[in-house]
C-alpha cells in the first residue's frame, strides 16, 4: 500500500523498571568500621549503584515447571554491610553527623531494637483487612515534590480503589488479580475504572529476612520520602510488611478517553460508590480513590480457588503435551475475570500463556467482532480496553455474535488453531461466548471435540451451571453443530489415527460475587459500552506517545490507497454493489490479507462472499474519492505491515458515536451525523441473513 506522510504511531507509555532492589543478606563488618561516619554514605552509594542493574524477573524462561507450596526461593545478594551489633544482639545505625536527619534515625534505631527484640511501643497492632479512612494516614506518606506516595501494608491487608497508577514494589511483595509483584521487578500499570470491578492490592507474606530489615527499608525510603515522613512510616514496618510506591499515570489511552465528555469521569467512582469513597488520603492526588469495605472488590469463591490450583498444578506437572483449558459459562457469570486471574496466576510461573479468543462480543485484546490467537507475556491488571494489542493471528468475523453464520465461526477458529505451532508447550486458554442454549451449546460441544482440551472450566451461579455439565461422559453422546457422536477429540485434519475419545478434567466454578448473572446498569457497565471502550482504546494508538493535547481524528493525515489495490467486502449483511461505498464510508474496516492477488479491470474490486483470511488491524475509512479512485484511511498499523494488506472488510462493528459527534475545532454541520432519520420505517434497518440455521425439529432429518 502506498502512503503519504507517515502517521505517528503511539506505543503507549513504556513500563519503568523498579527503582530499587532489596538486599537480603549482608557480610558482617567490624564495629570500628561502622563507627566511622562515611559508612552510611558508602552503604547508600552501593545501594544506588545496585539499582542501576537490571532487576530480576521472577517468571521462568522456559515452560511451566513444578512449583512447591513453600515460599519462592529468594535471591541472595551481597553489597550492603551489616549494622553494628550492640549489647544482647540489638542493632543500630551509625550515620554521618553532617546529615540533617541523622539524629532522628539514630534515636529511632535505638528505640526500635532494645535488648535484641522489637519493642511493642514502636509498631501498633495491625489487623488484616481493608485499609481505609484514618489507617491510610498512618501507613501512607506522599512526597508532593516528586508527586508520588509510599504505602506500608501488613500481611493480608488490602487496598481497594478506583483510578489508575503505576505500582512498584519496594519491599516485600503484593498481589493484584492473581499476579504477584515483588521487589526488584518493574513498575506495573494498574487500571480500576468505573466500568468494571474495582482493583484490590493485597499484601502477601514476605520472605524471611535478617533482623536488620528496618535498616534495609530505611535506606530504600530515603530516595522517596523526606525525613519526617520516613520516620513515621518506618515505625510501621515489620518483618512481614510490604512497601509499595504509587505514581500517577497518564498515557495516550487515558488522555484520549478523557477528551470525550461522557468518559471524563471513567476512572472515578460511579454514583453508587460515592458515599464509600475516601477523599482525604495521601493517595487521592495521584489519581487513586480508596474505597471502604462496604464496596466489594474482586470476590473469588472457594470453588474458583480450587479450579485455579488444579489448573496451575497440571501446568507444573509432567503432562503429555501442554495444558489446554476451555472456559465456558453463561453471560455475566465472570468468565472474563476468571480468565484474567488464571492468566496472571500462570504468569507467576511461566513466561507466556497462549490465548484463543472465541467470544466475539467481549474480546480481551482486540476490538469486538474478532477471533484471535495471542501470546500473553505481561499481566492483565485492568479491563480489556486497557491492554489492547496486536495478536499473533486474527480473523475479522465482523459481528458481536456468531448466530448468523455458525459454520464460518467454527471454521475461523479451526484456521487460527492450525496457525499455532503444535510443538509449543505453552499453556493455552480458550475463551468462549456466553451463549449456552440451543445452537450455542452445540458450538461448545464442537469446540471441545475439535481441540485437544485437557481441562473444561464451567462457570455457573446459584448452585447450577445453567446448561448440562460438559463432562467427558456427557460429551460421548452429545450432539454438536458440526459433530455427531461418536466423535474424535481432535480434528481429523490434525490427526489421522482414530483413537478412543480422550478424557479431560471437568471443573465447576460457582460465582458468588454481588450482581452475578445480571448485567451492570450503571454508566459504562453495559456490554455495548465495553465494546465501545475497546474500540476507542484501539484508536488511541493514533495519538502521539508524547504528552500534549489530544488530536481529533479529523485532524490526522490519512493514507491514500487506490481502489484497484484493495478488494472491498461486506461480511455482516447483503448490500447491493452500487451501495458498497455508501456503507463503507466513514466506517470501521478490517485490514485483511487475501491469499490470492487482487486484480482489477480499472475499477474498484468488490467481494461477493465473506472470506476467512488473516486480519492485521483496523482502520477508519474517512473518505472515498471517486474521481481519483482513492480510499482515505486512518490506521495505527505499521506501514511495513500495511504493504501486505489487499482487502478491506466492513462488518457490523461501527464507530462509537462520540467519534462523530465530538469533533473539536470543527464548525458548522458535522459530516456523517444526522437526526432526520426514522428507524420505524419499513426497510430502515439493515437486512439480516442467517446462514445454515435449522429449527430444532429439523435436526436429524
Amino acid at each position: 500500500m502506498k502512503n503519504k506522510p507517515k502517521q505517528a504511531k503511539a506505543k503507549g507509555k513504556s513500563l519503568k523498571w523498579a527503582d530499587v532492589r532489596g538486599k537480603r543478606s549482608r557480610p558482617p563488618i567490624n564495629s570500628s568500621e561502622l563507627n566511622s561516619s562515611p559508612v552510611m554514605a558508602r552503604m547508600i552509594k552501593e545501594h544506588q549503584a545496585s539499582v542501576k542493574k537490571k532487576p530480576n524477573v521472577k517468571r521462568l524462561k522456559n515452560r511451566a515447571k513444578a512449583i512447591s507450596n513453600s515460599k519462592k526461593k529468594e535471591t541472595t545478594e551481597a553489597g550492603l554491610n551489616k549494622s553494628h551489633t550492640q549489647a544482647n544482639g540489638s542493632a543500630a545505625f551509625a550515620m554521618d553527623n553532617e546529615s540533617n536527619d541523622s539524629q532522628d534515625w539514630k534515636e529511632y534505631s535505638q528505640s526500635a531494637y532494645g535488648n535484641g527484640v522489637e519493642t511493642s511501643g514502636v509498631v501498633e497492632d495491625v489487623k488484616p483487612g481493608r485499609l481505609e479512612g484514618e489507617a491510610l494516614h498512618y501507613c501512607a506518606a506522599r512526597d508532593d515534590r516528586q508527586n508520588h506516595a509510599v504505602l506500608v501494608m501488613q500481611k493480608d491487608q488490602t487496598l481497594c480503589f478506583r483510578g489508575k497508577c503505576f505500582l512498584t514494589c519496594l519491599y516485600g511483595r503484593v498481589e493484584v488479580m492473581g499476579f504477584t509483584i515483588e521487589e526488584g521487578q518493574e513498575s506495573y500499570p494498574l487500571f480500576s475504572p468505573a466500568s468494571h470491578c474495582p482493583l484490590t492490592i493485597r499484601a502477601l507474606e514476605s520472605p524471611v529476612r535478617s533482623r536488620d530489615g528496618r535498616n534495609e527499608a530505611s535506606i530504600i525510603l530515603q530516595k522517596y520520602l523526606p525525613a519526617a515522613a520516613r520516620k513515621n512510616l518506618l515505625k510501621r514496618i515489620m518483618s512481614n510488611s510490604a512497601v509499595i510506591l504509587l505514581e500517577p499515570m497518564e498515557t495516550p489511552l487515558t488522555r484520549f478517553l478523557g477528551s470525550f465528555t461522557d468518559l471524563s469521569e471513567l476512572f472515578s467512582p460511579p454514583m453508587t460508590e460515592l458515599m464509600s469513597a475516601v477523599l482525604d488520603t495521601p493517595l487521592n492526588g495521584l489519581g487513586m480513590i480508596p474505597l471502604v469495605r462496604t464496596v466489594e472488590g474482586l470476590n473469588i469463591s472457594q470453588s474458583c480457588r480450587d479450579a485455579l490450583n488444579t489448573v496451575v498444578s497440571a501446568c507444573r506437572g509432567d503432562m503429555d503435551g501442554c495444558a489446554v483449558i476451555l472456559v465456558c459459562g453463561t453471560r455475566n457469570v465472570g468468565k472474563s475475570t476468571f480468565v484474567r486471574v488464571l492468566i496472571n496466576t500462570l504468569l507467576n510461573h511461566t513466561t507466556s500463556v497462549d490465548y484463543l479468543e472465541g467470544d466475539l462480543g467481549q474480546t480481551e485484546f482486540t476490538p469486538a467482532g474478532c477471533l484471535s490467537l495471542s501470546t500473553v507475556r505481561e499481566p492483565l491488571l485492568g479491563p480489556p480496553f486497557t491492554h489492547q494489542c496486536a495478536p499473533e493471528h486474527m480473523i475479522y468475523y465482523g459481528q458481536s455474535s456468531c448466530e448468523s453464520d455458525l459454520d464460518r465461526y467454527l471454521e475461523s477458529l479451526k484456521s487460527l488453531w492450525r496457525r499455532r505451532s503444535q510443538s509449543r508447550e505453552t499453556p493455552v486458554i480458550i475463551n468462549t461466548m456466553g451463549w449456552v442454549k440451543g445452537f450455542g451449546f452445540q458450538l461448545l460441544v464442537d469446540m471441545i471435540r475439535f481441540f485437544p482440551v485437557s481441562h473444561v472450566v464451567q462457570l455457573g451461579h446459584s448452585g447450577i451451571t445453567q446448561c448440562p455439565s460438559l463432562t467427558p461422559e456427557f460429551l460421548r453422546t452429545a450432539q454438536g453443530f458440526q459433530t455427531h457422536p461418536p466423535a474424535q477429540t481432535a480434528l481429523d485434519e490434525f490427526t489421522e489415527s482414530h483413537i478412543p475419545p480422550r478424557s479431560y478434567t471437568h471443573l465447576i466454578v460457582q460465582s458468588e460475587f454481588q450482581g452475578v448473572a445480571r448485567q451492570g446498569t450503571a454508566k459504562h457497565q453495559r456490554s455495548n459500552e465495553h465494546r465501545e471502550l475497546s474500540l476507542l482504546a484501539y484508536l488511541s494508538q493514533l495519538q502521539s506517545p508524547d504528552p500534549g493535547p489530544v488530536r481529533p481524528l479529523h485532524s490526522l493525515t490519512p493514507y491514500q490507497v487506490p481502489h484497484t489495490a484493495l478488494a472491498l467486502g461486506v461480511i455482516h449483511c447483503e448490500i447491493a454493489p452500487s451501495h458498497m461505498f455508501y456503507a463503507a464510508n466513514a466506517n470501521l474496516v478490517g485490514l485483511c490479507c487475501l491469499g490470492e492477488k487482487v486484480t482489477s479491470r480499472g475499477g474498484p474490486v468488490l467481494l461477493s462472499q465473506a472470506p476467512i483470511c488473516p486480519c492485521v488491524g483496523f482502520g477508519v475509512l474517512r473518505g472515498i474519492d471517486m474521481e481519483r479512485g482513492l480510499y482515505f484511511l486512518l490506521t495505527p498499523v505499521d506501514p511495513s505491515i500495511l504493504r501486505k494488506v489487499n482487502c478491506l472488510l466492513l462488518g457490523a462493528i461501527s464507530l462509537p458515536s462520540c467519534i462523530l459527534t465530538t469533533q473539536h475545532g470543527f464548525e458548522g454541520e458535522r459530516p456523517y451525523v444526522t437526526t432526520d432519520y426514522s428507524f420505524d420505517l419499513n426497510g430502515a434497518g439493515k437486512l439480516r441473513v442467517f446462514k445454515g440455521l435449522q429449527r430444532p425439529s429439523q435436526i436429524g432429518m
